[in-house]
């Protein structure tokens, strides 16, 4: 059953994706493109990867996708304001969508089946009781250091953009 959701799950990423690299319409591809995040994430969640699908929701599904969609709205684009893309952009995507498929299949040259069967998989690999029990004790020091570095950053900001009175 775990299976069966795992490729239909995987099939509407894949499927969202595609539509979002050929969709005419640009409010239609960031809202397939918001599909394809949510999948990417119950894709994570049911490789036992839970931290993984909880930021790739908030992160990339709700902030910058929100974002991208307000863009669009805010820039109100039209079919006129649109230029005519030259032969050279489109022989250039073509090449780079050639290279990029001749790497793929390179990467797949040497793939073995046997990778895929794990004899005893551990289920408590990627859960985020594992993971605070990492930052909180062994990597303590460099999360502390990541957040006096955010809150430099936050003050500087601050600076920055308070206005002289």
């Amino acid at each position: 059953m775990e299976q069966i959701i795992f490729f239909l799950v995987a099939f509407l990423a894949v499927s969202s994706a595609v539509y979002f690299v050929f969709a005419r319409n640009a409010m239609y591809a960031i809202l397939s493109l918001i599909v394809t995040m949510f999948s990417i994430a119950g894709l994570y969640i049911l490789l036992n990867a839970q931290f993984l699908g909880i930021v790739q929701i908030i992160v990339y599904a709700g902030a910058i996708m929100v974002l991208f969609l307000y863009i669009l709205m805010m820039l109100n684009l039209n079919k006129e304001d649109e230029g005519v893309k030259s032969n050279y952009l489109k022989f250039a995507g073509i090449f780079a969508g050639g290279l990029l498929l001749v790497g793929v299949l390179g990467a797949f040259k040497g793939f073995q089946e046997d990778l895929i069967s794990v004899p005893n998989p551990d289920s408590s690999i990627g859960l985020t009781k594992n993971l605070g029990y990492l930052l909180f004790n062994e990597y303590v020091l460099p999360f502390e250091l990541a957040s006096i570095l955010i809150l430099a950053g936050i003050v500087g900001a601050v600076l920055i953009g308070k206005r002289d009175l």
